[in-house]
């Protein structure tokens, strides 16, 4: 799980999919083998959920969302239980039915929270599952709601930082992750202004890896599109490129990059770069 996870935190999706059919085999084998084997078999579920979403395959990240439901109950976990929802948030969202995502994800949230003396693997997923339905409930057109998740999420992140607290090894949580949920909030919301104050504010740098610092590029290009920016929508999209060149031919970039060469096909390198970056990802071999 670390390699497969570091692939997909590289942004190296090419190399991920080649690896997914000993991945699902396995993952299928050690769902079958008890509540450890089930726990991993969860986190596999999910991660190969996450990488259809990246190639647009809404239908088969909903399929996988479900196996890693299965076997995060099987696992007795709520922390897997809470990954998994976030998992199959994101294909329900996606196909309109936002307000479903965030009942799935409220639920999960609230068994987390109803934990006494949170681990620190508690928190960071409490926080995580709480930034997911603040973009969903952004996405739903409920602004208090999202509001509400964002700062549950940014609490949760302070607790983390304190002293005290112990950052689980490979958590997700952190001041930074919250600034970069709340640029595609606050443009889901409308307040495009709002959302490029924050993306301002936030040094991608801090991010963690290459896929965030791709994610936030594209967020942040995005806003500029809504801005009516495109120039430097562009340069955004140029470092989605520059973070992780496989985030750059993802069909959801790829949109937002013709989009941009449609509206400004002057701008020196954009055609260029629509042309590079045109080539859709290779099937699945899983």
């Amino acid at each position: 799980m670390a390699a497969v996870r570091g692939l997909f935190a590289a942004g190296e999706y090419g190399r991920l999919r080649r690896a997914l059919p000993l991945l699902t085999a396995r993952a299928h084998e050690a769902g079958r083998s008890g509540p450890a084997g089930a726990g991993r078999a969860a986190r596999v579920w999910v991660l190969v959920s996450q990488l259809a979403v990246k190639d647009g395959d809404l239908a088969l990240a909903a399929a996988f969302a479900t196996e890693a439901e299965t076997a995060a109950r099987r696992s007795g976990r709520p922390v897997l239980l809470a990954a998994a929802a976030r998992a199959a948030a994101t294909p329900l969202r996606r196909t309109g039915r936002a307000d479903q995502a965030l009942r799935l994800l409220q639920d999960a949230h609230d068994e987390l929270d109803a934990v006494v003396r949170p681990s620190a693997d508690v928190l960071d997923t409490s926080g995580m599952v709480a930034l997911t339905a603040a973009y969903t409930a952004a996405q739903a057109r409920r602004p208090a709601a999202a509001e509400e998740f964002a700062a549950r999420a940014e609490h949760s992140a302070q607790r983390l930082a304190h002293p005290s607290a112990r950052t689980p090894a490979g958590g997700d949580l952190s001041a930074a992750q919250c600034t970069l949920y709340r640029v595609g909030i606050h443009r889901e919301l409308g307040d495009v202004d709002r959302a490029l104050a924050h993306a301002a504010r936030l040094d991608k740098a801090v991010l963690p890896t290459p896929e965030r610092r791709a994610r936030a590029a594209t967020d942040t290009a995005r806003a500029l599109l809504a801005a009516d920016d495109i120039p430097a929508a562009f340069a955004e999209l140029q470092r989605v490129e520059q973070a992780a060149p496989q985030e750059a031919r993802r069909p959801s970039v790829r949109a937002l990059t013709a989009e941009a060469a449609a509206r400004r096909p002057d701008l020196p390198g954009i055609t260029a770069f629509a042309r590079r970056t045109a080539a859709p990802p290779p099937p699945r071999t899983a």
